[in-house]
């Protein structure tokens, strides 16, 4: 018995100091300019947009996101398809090493269904980014009219 507590403390310990060798995709990647469109009562979808840079010198998958303020949260893209834009879901979105990829409007974006809270100007919203190794980045993400994100284009808004 006093064997069997001495391995779990002894095992604490071991991965209580081996945590920073294993470092997540999530902290090698920084969140820029994140925020999410505010719409008008009832409307029950919106998007968020951000810029993602991995500062790693290896390529990063963003598998999904989570957030509280929907019911389902969803990768998605925009397709031109036979004259016509049309919106589907992805997989997972690649980070390559040591570049920046932007999720704007007509692009790659975070699609939220099923809106389980209403989207305040200048309130924030929680969301994670999930990557392929599970590790996830915690965001407070801005909500932002439409109109106003294109007045303040200018202003950079740095998270991590």
């Amino acid at each position: 018995m006093r064997k069997t507590a001495s391995s779990v403390i002894l095992l604490s310990a071991l991965f209580s100091f081996s945590s920073p060798l294993f470092a997540g995709a999530a902290d090698q990647v920084s969140v820029a300019d994140a925020y999410v469109r505010a719409v008008p009562p009832g409307q029950p979808n919106s998007a968020s947009f951000m810029t993602l840079t991995n500062a790693s010198a290896s390529d990063i998958v963003l598998k999904g996101a989570e957030s509280p303020a929907a019911k389902v949260v969803e990768l998605h893209t925009h397709t031109m398809s036979e004259g016509m834009m049309r919106m589907r879901q992805v997989e997972k979105i690649d980070l390559p090493a040591g570049q920046s990829v932007k999720l704007q409007p007509g692009g790659l974006h975070v699609m939220m269904i099923g809106l389980q809270q209403e989207l305040v100007p200048g309130e924030q919203i929680d969301m994670a980014l999930v990557f392929e190794d599970g590790s996830k980045l915690q965001l407070k993400v801005p909500v932002v009219k439409l109109q106003m994100k294109m007045q303040d284009a200018g202003m950079k808004h740095k998270m991590h």
